[in-house]
């Protein structure tokens, strides 16, 4: 079996983990913690970085530290993986979903606008699959009506828009490090920001808002949250960290290599690229359009009867029973792309000969 996507160990892994082993240092505080926050927010070029259990902590943590709550509206897109909008419900706030664009998937800026009230706080664009949104106009957005941009970019780690890297440029960016992602601890998350204050109140509230007194008793002024990653974890996150670059540049070649080989497959879409941007692909994706000789779930079939794993694209989460009655705009595209899609195997030890069989397959067909 080709798996979907799994996880790349091949440098200190062991190492930094049997540090922590030997010397002891294993619960959530320890020098590998610093460390991976540290250089996390150096290779990200932000100010900031504070480590988390997973990408949905850092996505609840990201929310509460700007201060959304009860009754607050956030606008996020319906075509993602299920965890940013839980994370609106988890504070109590709601949330509005937007379309998405039909050539890069992600959240269309220009359906925004139309969405707002006065209950908006927040835009939570989501990179799916590892392509930018357009950040400029989500900026521009949120600088006119007041709001806080939360980027999800916990499948973009290592992608561009226009010469930054994704989740560096709203107020917060939220990453995870489980183990499908382009890098892992196995289970982790990060909150990156450029801004002091925010940054201060988010550490805060991660680790249970402790103020240790003078006689080394612990105070706590309001309730907080045990967010923090174990060093152990954190060690891992290290190694994997120096491998980064190394990564993306493998994914960017196996995304050349897909496209080439499926650019020419009538009724098969592959992923855009905005010239602005870089698409890590995370997951390369692809649609299937009506004018392909199989469904798209008869294709997912017929990889599977080939020995290749594949999914589904994300179901429309405004579709779903927790989220049906929520507020959204016209979800055409959403509702399109949701029953084309599938994700192809994206692991970073895949290598040419597994990508073409996985294109002969779909030629084949």
């Amino acid at each position: 079996m080709i798996p979907l996507c799994i996880p790349q160990m091949s440098g200190n892994e062991w190492k930094y983990i049997k540090d922590c082993l030997d010397t002891n240092w294993v619960s959530s505080v320890g020098s590998y913690v610093d460390k991976f926050e540290n250089d996390f927010a150096r290779y990200l070029e932000s100010k900031a970085a504070i480590v988390t259990m997973n990408g949905t902590a850092a996505l609840e943590l990201a929310l509460r530290t700007v201060g959304v709550g009860e009754g607050d509206e956030v606008i996020v897109s319906s075509f993602t993986f299920i965890s940013p909008v839980n994370t609106i419900k988890y504070v109590g706030a709601n949330p509005v979903f937007v379309d998405v664009c039909r050539d890069t998937w992600v959240m269309d800026e220009d359906k925004i606008e139309e969405l707002i009230t006065s209950k908006t706080k927040a835009i939570l664009p989501v990179h799916i699959y590892g392509n930018p949104v357009n950040m400029d106009k989500i900026m521009d957005i949120a600088r006119k009506y007041k709001l806080f941009v939360i980027e999800d970019a916990t499948e973009s780690l290592g992608a561009i828009y226009k010469g930054k890297k994704s989740g560096a440029i709203g107020d917060i960016g939220c990453f995870s490090f489980n183990g499908n992602k382009l890098i892992t601890t196995g289970a982790g998350g990060m909150l990156v920001t450029n801004d002091k204050d925010l940054a201060k109140r988010a550490k805060y509230l991660s680790t249970q808002t402790k103020t240790v007194l003078e006689n080394g008793a612990f105070y706590h002024e309001e309730i907080g949250y045990n967010f923090r990653m174990p060093n152990v974890l954190a060690a891992m996150g290290c190694a994997q960290l120096e491998k980064v670059e190394e990564y993306v540049k493998v994914k960017l070649e196996h995304s050349t290599e897909y496209n080439n080989l499926l650019k020419s497959v009538k009724g098969i879409n592959i992923p855009t690229q905005k010239d602005d941007t870089i698409n890590v692909n995370w997951l390369y994706s692809i649609l299937v359009e009506e004018d392909f000789p199989l469904t798209r779930d008869e294709l997912i079939n017929k990889l599977k009867e080939n020995g290749i794993q594949s999914r589904p694209f994300f179901m429309p989460i405004h579709n779903m029973p927790p989220y049906i009655d929520c507020k959204h705009g016209d979800m055409s595209v959403t509702n399109s792309i949701g029953v084309k899609g599938i994700n192809l195997p994206s692991s970073v030890e895949l290598n040419k000969e597994n990508i073409k069989k996985i294109c002969k397959v779909i030629k084949e067909c």
